[in-house]
């Protein structure tokens, strides 16, 4: 039974009522004024005869993606500037009409229609139920995208009515575990759940409630969004303190922005907005990159642990995030930094695809003495297919550095161990490529990249998709060598057991006649080895969803079904080695059973890991990747591509 609605969100049950109202009236003087204005200009244009357009003039520092050198930095915004609420200026009259603001969203059975902004309910009412997604969305978020390649259909293992069940028993875990974070740590961020405590380790705005709300729609989790509505239209993120950037881009605002897509509910994308407003101000450095950290009401940048530097993933993974919202909103100056990160790493990529983990803050330079996938570098790579992805297809720069970064992961950082052939994506020294033998739990969401490339390239080589079944397989294969069936954080092979680059191994089996599976993607025995041929260097396992992650996109874009039964084989280990009374808990120790359990339940574990084990097992995949795309928290944006009055006044090039 759902636990009792807390006291202090009964007292607030008309905030969303009050908020819609605001909206609404604030809406009609809107219309209002835009008519007006459109009035007086076409008085004015019959009064001076008509003037041609004339597109924007962009500022000497427009991005260029035929420049080799790496134009200034977008101009900085003052400190404590504020783009206004939202644009209300008409374009010139003689510009192409702008395309309607995407809310609400057309309903899918009236093609092309637009449907009428939903009314605000009563004074004093409560929040009204969410629709429930209408998916795959409707055309009108999908100008026209190139034909997306037929996905094979996935084969079932057995009965679907069996997948059917576990799919809800995933549900189950969620609807628990939430209304237990409902009971003992809300409005928090994270529960403590072997202490039944709470902590604000994620900005105090309740990351748990936010990041794990898109999760929530599509489980049909009615109730639980409805209550949860309440907590969002109260947000406010003016606040005079500093903002980590990373980690509030890829929760909250992806969070927000996938609530949106998937409701059409005008109050997350007018939060969605306000965040992303509020946080603009950190790109304001002498290179143009963000820092760790922004105060939201000052707009002063914090350098956070790493001091004047800027780490590779942190900075590189706003992109999906702006552009969508840009699309959204219109605002120039969300796609502007965007693409300047972009067209960033571009002017600084080495060795044909890889970047340094850091950048200096005063020059640009990168930094620090390794390559990684894993931490601190991950979803920067992930942004590069992705932005091609969400956008139709239709941005060939983010491709091309996609494949070089991808060529170059396979060439200098994948390595086959010398027994059992395991396929692993290692750090390498900067700049002489040696490796360095560690493969962490983080750098499994790599197999799941390369799939998705694989599925969607025209032509990709075939490397791409063999690495990603290879690496797909070794992570399962440090699941299933563990005592608790669960993964550790990171595990390291020595000098003598480090192998060789699977490259050379691969041109081996190519020159013999390529018979057989290709090296590292061929069965390994997982059970009962005393030799494993790696050492665990971090034994915890901390609810982390990579591996699930990799097996769903294998799963969806290949149709074999081993990756599924694999996902179950996980899910039913979280069931019984992280299982407090009804949450769950990060465990300390993989190999002891029962294991020792940490007094947490990050944010993630409602955002990513439940969510890709219940996508992984329903039968039908409520957001499918021909149209739809997960930013590195899994919240999933909807396909578009960029109309020709966005490409000319966003500067979309």
């Amino acid at each position: 039974m759902p636990s009792p609605l807390p006291t202090h969100w009964q007292r607030d049950a008309s905030t969303v009522s009050e908020v819609r109202r605001i909206w609404g009236s604030r809406r009609t003087r809107l219309v209002s004024f835009v008519l007006a204005g459109l009035i007086c200009v076409a008085l004015l244009s019959a009064s001076h005869g008509p003037r041609a357009f004339q597109a924007p003039h962009w500022p000497s520092h427009e991005l260029d993606a035929e420049e080799t050198t790496l134009p200034p930095p977008p101009a900085p915004l003052p400190p404590t500037a504020r783009p206004p609420p939202f644009p209300a200026a008409p374009p010139p009259p003689a510009a192409p009409p702008p395309p309607p603001l995407h809310w609400p969203r057309p309903p899918a059975n009236i093609p092309g229609g637009q449907a009428p902004p939903p009314r605000p309910p009563p004074p004093g009412s409560a929040p009204a139920p969410l629709p429930r997604p209408d998916l795959p969305p409707p055309a009108a978020l999908i100008h026209d995208p190139p034909p997306f390649p037929k996905l094979p259909a996935p084969a079932n293992a057995s009965d679907p009515a069996l997948w059917r069940a576990r799919a809800e028993q995933v549900k189950d875990a969620f609807r628990r575990s939430y209304e237990v974070y409902e009971q003992h740590a809300y409005p928090h961020d994270e529960l403590r759940p072997v202490s039944d405590g709470s902590k604000d380790n994620l900005n105090g705005w309740g990351a748990t409630l936010v990041d794990g709300f898109d999760t929530m729609i599509l489980m049909g989790l009615d109730d639980l969004t409805n209550r949860s509505m309440t907590h969002i239209a109260k947000l406010t993120f003016d606040e005079d303190r500093h903002i980590q950037f990373f980690e509030t881009v890829i929760r909250y605002l992806g969070g927000l922005l996938s609530a949106y897509a998937l409701t059409s509910e005008p109050l997350f994308l007018s939060r969605a907005d306000d965040l992303g407003r509020a946080l603009i101000p950190i790109f304001n450095t002498s290179v143009g990159i963000p820092p760790f950290s922004v105060n939201t009401k000052t707009g002063t940048g914090g350098t956070g642990w790493m001091g004047g530097v800027a780490i590779l993933s942190e900075m590189a993974s706003c992109q999906m995030e702006y552009r969508y919202l840009a699309h959204l909103t219109r605002r120039p100056e969300y796609v502007k930094h965007a693409d300047y990160m972009t067209e960033f790493l571009r002017q600084h990529e080495e060795h044909l695809g890889l970047f340094p983990l850091t950048y200096s803050l005063l020059n640009g330079e990168g930094q620090g003495n390794l390559y990684s996938v894993g931490a601190r570098a991950d979803s920067a790579y992930e942004y590069l297919l992705k932005q091609w992805l969400m956008t139709g297809r239709t941005e060939p720069k983010f491709l091309d550095m996609y494949l070089r970064s991808a060529d170059a992961i396979i060439a200098h950082m994948l390595y086959i161990s010398p027994r059992r052939g395991l396929l692993y994506a290692t750090d390498v020294l900067r700049p002489s490529l040696r490796p360095v033998g560690d493969f962490q739990h983080l750098a499994c969401f790599l197999g799941g990249l390369l799939a998705l490339g694989a599925a969607t390239i025209p032509g990709v080589p075939p490397r791409h998709a063999w690495a990603a079944r290879g690496l797909a397989h070794t992570c399962w294969v440090t699941y299933a060598d563990a005592a608790t069936g669960l993964g550790p954080e990171s595990i390291f092979f020595s000098e003598q057991n480090a192998g060789r680059p699977w490259v050379d191994a691969l041109a081996e089996w190519e020159a013999a006649g390529a018979r057989g599976d290709p090296p590292g993607t061929g069965a390994v025995p997982v059970q009962g080895e005393e030799d494993t041929e790696y050492q665990i260097r971090d034994k915890r396992y901390l609810l982390r969803p990579e591996t699930i992650e990799s097996f769903y996109i294998l799963y969806r874009t290949t149709g074999d079904a081993k990756w599924r039964e694999r996902g179950w084989d996980i899910f039913a280990a979280i069931e019984a080695h992280t299982r407090t009374k009804d949450a769950y808990a990060s465990i300390t120790n993989v190999n002891r059973v029962p294991p020792p359990r940490d007094d947490d339940m990050p944010s993630f574990f409602f955002a990513e890991t439940l969510k890709y084990a219940y996508l992984l097992f329903t039968e039908d995949d409520p957001v499918p990747l021909a149209h739809w795309t997960f930013n590195t928290e899994a919240h999933p944006f909807p396909t578009f591509t960029w109309s020709a009055w966005e490409q000319a006044h966003l500067g979309i090039h």
